[in-house]
């Protein structure tokens, strides 16, 4: 029932996704980046200059999210550099967003599932995921940012099957032992082995690093939770020296699984530059096995000063601190379809666009959740509550530490679903225990299904100008509440 319940919610926001996922027609926003990335690795295994149509193209990000576009162009359909449409040229660059973004539903769903024991709490999660308007405009345009948070997802739900696993095979080594069977084991707690899910963590950071630098500061977040887990996992059991048996026990596994497998997967994502000749920089030093590393390190001091010196001004780039409040989502797209045209019946014009825009009854009380989670994880130190603190912060604060680069408010993605978690651990709280009365049951039931419709209202209000419908100007200007939405 667990699976059904939340697969279901999954396939609702599957319909939603790839419901006219080709429109609008075109590339639009950074599309015109990526897609012809994606066209490059696929017919090249690099990314080829697109002003020329020939060479190596200088890009600035790691090319897995790339990579995924590229696939489904093969299945469906490009655009070659020369402008030349082949296939479904829309499916084809945006058929992999709209799946990781379905995907991305489904796992949360899950991961909050097993984090509250509850199959309506982990419904709830998805149901938010999937009624969140710029998590549904990434999942609808060609660019990075919805595999990126995908990654940062899986992630999550991998560490959190590595904590009931480790303590799963804790308790099997100690069951039928007495204190004083072993005195090590007295003092530091029993090895654990080989830990599959932490190597599948391991390996979705890696892949995440892959699309988006940004994402290693979530491994260095999620790494920390990782042991200090394994402290209290180890403390609970019964160790006199949890702290030192975990750095005697867990402490090598734990950096294999946290720095040696992310950086290898990092680098395979970097295979087709590699195994190829025309990649940017890879003859830079010449040819050879070392000269390929020189000029790939190159490459990526090149990037790394990009993003240092990137301070251009833009009408959307936004502060960090804007971002919690949605103070300036970023247009992806607009035009002003006259009267009989497009699909306009308005004498005074219509609107069509794609706004980057959260649900704001998400966003809003999803950034008052952290207050709540930061008064449950100081009175009751619960896990949960600082799964929330540690992957919001590791997703959103670094991103304070450059104040003056241009940054826009779809950088805030991958820390939405910690806000989503944060608002499902208050509503937990809310909903009472099993054993709570009829009356506190109902009052906790009643909220939180107000508060749900609220969500699903106030996305189907959103809706046109997060899907590009052709809607009266007047529609368009009322559904603007601040002058940065504009």
């Amino acid at each position: 029932m667990g699976w059904l319940a939340t697969v279901s919610v999954a396939v609702l926001a599957g319909v939603l996704r790839f419901w006219h996922l080709t429109e609008p027609r075109g590339v639009y926003f950074d599309e015109v980046y990526y897609t012809k990335d994606a066209w490059g690795l696929l017919t090249a295994g690099y990314e080829i200059n697109s002003s020329t149509c020939s060479g190596p193209g200088y890009v600035v990000h790691p090319p897995f999210g790339k990579w995924l576009m590229a696939a489904s162009e093969g299945l469906f359909g490009y655009t070659n550099c020369a402008g030349v449409p082949h296939g479904s040229p829309e499916l084809g660059w945006r058929f992999s967003s709209a799946l990781f973004g379905t995907l991305a539903v489904l796992v949360l769903a899950r991961a909050a599932r097993r984090m509250f024991r509850s199959t309506v709490l982990g419904c709830f999660a998805g149901l938010l995921l999937a009624m969140d308007g710029l998590e549904f405009v990434q999942s609808r345009i060609g660019i990075l940012d919805i595999f990126l948070m995908t990654g940062v997802v899986v992630a999550l739900a991998c560490l959190l099957l590595d904590r009931d696993f480790g303590r799963a095979r804790l308790a099997d080594r100690l069951e039928g032992t007495k204190p004083g069977d072993d005195p090590r084991r007295d003092m530091f707690g029993p090895r654990l082995g080989f830990r599959p899910w932490r190597l599948a963590c391991g390996v979705a950071l890696g892949l995440s690093v892959g699309v988006k630098w940004s994402a290693l500061y979530t491994i260095i977040g999620f790494a920390a939770l990782a042991i200090a887990w394994d402290i209290g996992a180890r403390r609970t059991a019964g160790a006199r020296r949890p702290v030192l048996g975990a750095l005697r026990r867990d402490a090598a596994p734990w950096l294999a699984m946290f720095v040696a497998v992310p950086i290898v997967v990092f680098l395979a994502t970097w295979t087709g530059w590699f195994v190829t000749d025309g990649g940017y920089d890879r003859h830079l030093y010449g040819n050879g096995f070392v000269a390929a590393w020189r000029g790939w390190w190159s490459y990526q001091m090149a990037v790394l000063k990009f993003h240092e010196g990137l301070h251009q001004g833009h009408d959307f780039a936004s502060h960090p601190m804007s971002w919690l409040v949605m103070a300036r989502p970023v247009a992806y797209y607009y035009s002003s379809p006259a009267y009989g045209t497009s699909g306009c019946h308005d004498p005074s014009g219509c609107s069509r666009e794609v706004i980057a825009l959260g649900n704001p009854a998400v966003w809003w009380v999803g950034t008052a959740s952290l207050g709540g989670m930061l008064a449950w994880w100081v009175s009751r130190r619960d896990w949960r509550a600082a799964l929330v603190l540690v992957g919001f912060g590791s997703a959103f604060l670094p991103w304070l530490l450059f104040p003056a680069r241009t940054m826009f408010f779809f950088y805030a993605l991958p820390s939405l679903p910690f806000l989503i978690l944060g608002i499902t651990g208050l509503a937990g709280l809310a909903l009472g225990p099993r054993d709570a009365s009829d009356t506190r049951r109902l009052a906790g039931a009643l909220s939180v299904g107000i508060y749900t419709i609220i969500v699903v209202l106030l996305f189907a209000y959103f809706y046109p100008v997060l899907a590009a419908q052709v809607i009266p100007y007047s529609s368009w200007r009322a559904r603007m509440w601040f002058p940065g939405w504009i």
